[in-house]
């Protein structure tokens, strides 16, 4: 008997149906599994406008139940949400892919996920997760300790493992004060070292202070050569800059009116951070540490984002020919682990009593694994070296776009931590609005940037992975060259 018609019309849709959605189905996973087998290395792929549906979901929930100072939500921002990170590429939970121009704030080195890094932890994770770090030492402690030895100059030695920044930040200044006997901190102008009560007592930012004060007592602010904009005036040179600011220093500590009593540590980034970049003449430091020598004063130097390769000397000092008195690491230690490190020399660290300062965390048995994989990987695939030749071509790039471009003010760098900053006219008023809008425009396109940055929030701060790929940097710096043509005609 003869099918109805009808019947074999819905029977053949039907199979035309599935086989249209087998074989879409068979072409996504393929895609799926090529964006697997690839992660790291690709460009992007977008699916959606950023922020979608699923990251506005998450910064609900976040909006209800977290507290409000840890994201933007509260200011009306939504922020993208990330599910997955792999080398330089980032997929947020909306399933776009992005290359990341930030390694999530300095902290991916070695890139994202390491599958080396990634081993180690888990490797680890299956061992042992937690030892009393004042009680019960572990293998991997004794390692890093021992390779962080072999990786900094002398007189550096012994570490001091922690979790954190500011944690750091906070033993280094204890360990100053508790070795010179003497109370007072030098930082400076424009400085950040973290929002514990001792780094934030050094951090400048007068946003992040408010609220707080009195801080820890004894700590001040010196001038820092910002040579774009000298605190000395706009018509000084950056050299003169300089020049300027280590004599108003020596003013300082010399003046017997100055107000000034006993320094303990000079503490500073060698490049600073949040602040977009700031890159100081070469004879700062050097100026700083015959400043110290001469009037028995440490040497502090915050390496926390610029430590491991990200200038393209495994430490930012090394480009100016000084060696610190201490020094404080984090961020890149592990490629992603929570780690950091105090380092100084042995006449120093055994200024500290027993027990004066250990933390239950402190030499957290993962942690150390993930620093050694890092530092292997580091070491491995010459990240310093490729941090140094790719910097040259980033900041390269950076200056035909100044070239090029009416908003672009400066442009800045060292190793991969380049930097541009924006204005609207020739009296550099920070173009804040343009800087945003950039930032926007690089997103939707599938390049992810640092929130505006600097003093005036009109600095794009950019540093990738130093696994990125020249082709992702070239899809990075193309799109920032974009997003300024784009925002000069808005």
């Amino acid at each position: 008997m003869a099918a109805c018609p009808s019947v074999v019309g819905v029977a053949t849709r039907h199979r035309e149906t599935f086989l249209r959605t087998r074989k879409s189905r068979i072409g996504r996973s393929r895609l799926e599994l090529h964006v697997q087998e690839q992660l790291g290395s690709l460009l992007p792929r977008m699916k959606t406008d950023p922020p979608g549906p699923n990251s506005k979901a998450i910064a609900a929930v976040l909006g209800e139940f977290e507290t409000p100072t840890l994201s933007p939500v509260r200011m009306g921002e939504t922020p993208t949400a990330w599910k997955e990170t792999r080398g330089a590429n980032v997929i947020d939970v909306d399933d776009n892919l992005y290359v990341d121009m930030t390694a999530a704030f300095c902290v991916g080195i070695a890139g994202h996920c390491h599958p080396k890094v990634v081993e180690a932890i888990r490797k680890q994770a299956g061992i042992m997760t937690h030892a009393p770090a004042a009680q019960a030492p572990n293998p991997l402690r004794a390692e890093l300790v021992k390779k962080i030895a072999q990786v900094v100059p002398r007189p550096l030695k012994r570490t001091h493992l922690l979790t954190g920044g500011g944690e750091a930040i906070d033993v280094g200044l204890k360990l100053a004060r508790l070795h010179t006997r003497k109370m007072e901190v030098m930082a400076f102008q424009g400085g950040f070292h973290g929002k514990t009560l001792f780094a934030l007592s050094a951090t400048a930012r007068r946003h992040y202070r408010a609220g707080f004060l009195p801080l820890v007592p004894g700590v001040f602010h010196a001038p820092f050569p910002y040579c774009y904009r000298c605190p000395f005036g706009e018509k000084v040179s950056c050299g003169e800059c300089s020049t300027q600011c280590l004599n108003y220093i020596e003013h300082m500590i010399k003046d017997p009116a100055s107000g000034i009593t006993e320094v303990a540590a000079m503490l500073l980034e060698p490049v600073q951070g949040h602040e977009g970049w700031i890159i100081p003449p070469k004879d700062f430091l050097p100026g700083l540490r015959r400043i110290c020598d001469e009037n028995n004063i440490l040497l502090m130097l915050d390496e926390i984002i610029t430590g491991f390769g990200r200038t393209g000397k495994m430490f930012c000092f090394e480009h100016y020919g000084v060696v610190p008195d201490i020094l404080v690491c984090a961020k890149g230690v592990a490629s992603g682990f929570p780690i950091s490190l105090v380092v100084s020399t042995d006449e120093i660290m055994n200024s500290w009593g027993d027990f004066q300062h250990t933390s239950t965390f402190s030499a957290n048995p993962i942690g150390c694994a993930a620093a050694l994989a890092s530092l292997d990987v580091i070491e491995g695939e010459r990240l310093v070296e490729k941090s140094a030749s790719m910097g040259r071509e980033f900041l390269k790039r950076l200056e035909e776009m100044k070239e090029k471009h009416k908003l672009v003010g400066d442009v800045r760098g060292l190793g991969m931590m380049c930097g541009i900053e924006l204005i609207r006219d020739t009296k550099k008023t920070p173009a804040v609005e343009e800087t945003k809008k950039v930032v926007e425009y690089a997103l939707r396109h599938g390049v992810i940037l640092q929130p505006p940055g600097g003093r005036f929030a009109n600095v794009l701060k950019m540093s990738p992975p130093l696994v990125i790929s020249r082709e992702q940097l070239d899809f990075g710096l193309r799109t920032i060259d974009d997003a300024l043509t784009s925002a000069e005609k808005h």
